[in-house]
């Protein structure tokens, strides 16, 4: 296992070196930052000549990129054009944005996989009929739209919540947008484990094992769900990089500074050292995540084995 470990860490240096110059570079083309920074109005010759030095501009792309990966590994991720270092707004944008991936993954795990062990085990019945329509119909609406609807009923129509949440975003005001975060994935991890508790139920061991005269929730619990979840645990582990990246949307509706925020501000300004801080870092967390569902995988099938 630790030999597997260790090759897999070393596997993902090149892949992390690999995705941030892709980063860079795509950044770095989408648009000239300097006329953002001077509005409307072109920026005369002097002052843009002056503020591509001070941000380290007027060397080639190469040699930027070369700079910004040294300054990385020693925990500076650059300055944004107004002055502030991104590592202060990564500071207050990545608690907000995990605790709302938190409140997502928890609910797309209880959830998603609940529903799916009682579709799986009563499929072709009623509640599975009913429960793969409903999860159709949140898959089909996108995220914008279910966000705006749960906000405006539950906000400003009953009043059951805030329309907003506050700068600290506290676990319970998350809630809301948790759900609507993890809407779409909640209803894909019900489908995998619907199909998978299926297929597994027709399975030489669970048949043994019901032979044997073991309890209904042993084997469901012990034997059935253990295998049924690796499909489930890889989209979940891919998810968590998701989520916390792709949580703009939400993040906008509610009004939540965290990641999906400030990459929005980075992206409109034109803030290239903000988007290429933030995005390394989600780089970091699928590559890391993507590990331990490799990891985990071992956990749940004992027939996995790394060398």
């Amino acid at each position: 296992m630790g030999r597997y470990v260790v090759r897999r860490l070393l596997q993902m240096v090149p892949v992390f070196i690999g995705a941030t110059l892709l980063i860079f570079l795509m950044v770095n083309v989408m648009g000239d930052p300097i006329a953002g920074l001077c509005g409307d109005r072109q920026c005369d010759p002097a002052t843009a000549a002056q503020l591509k030095r001070e941000f380290g501009l007027d060397k080639p792309v190469w040699q930027q990129y070369l700079t910004y990966m040294g300054n990385v590994f020693t925990g500076d991720f650059g300055t944004a054009f107004n002055g502030q270092k991104v590592t202060e707004l990564m500071s207050t944008a990545f608690p907000v944005t995990i605790r709302l991936t938190v409140v997502a993954i928890v609910i797309e795990v209880v959830v998603g996989i609940a529903l799916g062990v009682v579709t799986g085990l009563r499929r072709g019945r009623p509640i599975d009929t009913s429960v793969l329509l409903l999860t159709l119909i949140v898959i089909s609406i996108p995220t914008f739209v279910t966000g705006l609807l749960l906000q405006l009923l539950l906000g400003v129509e009953w009043g059951w919540i805030k329309p907003s949440v506050s700068t600290d975003a506290t676990f319970s005001e998350l809630i809301v947008p948790g759900l609507v975060l993890a809407s779409v994935s909640l209803a894909y991890v019900t489908r995998l484990t619907r199909t998978s508790i299926a297929e597994n139920r027709r399975s030489d061991y669970v048949r043994t094992a019901v032979a044997k005269g073991l309890p209904r929730r042993r084997v469901i619990i012990r034997h059935l769900l253990r295998n049924s979840l690796i499909p489930v645990v890889t989209f979940i582990g891919t998810d968590i990089g998701a989520l916390m990246g792709g949580a703009i949307v939400t993040e906008r509706i509610f009004n939540i500074h965290g990641v999906g925020f400030q990459l929005y501000q980075g992206i409109v300004r034109q803030n290239t050292q903000t988007v290429v801080g933030f995005v390394t870092i989600l780089v970091l967390v699928f590559l890391v995540a993507n590990l331990l569902v490799d990891l985990l995988y071992a956990v749940l099938d004992p027939r996995i084995r790394y060398a």
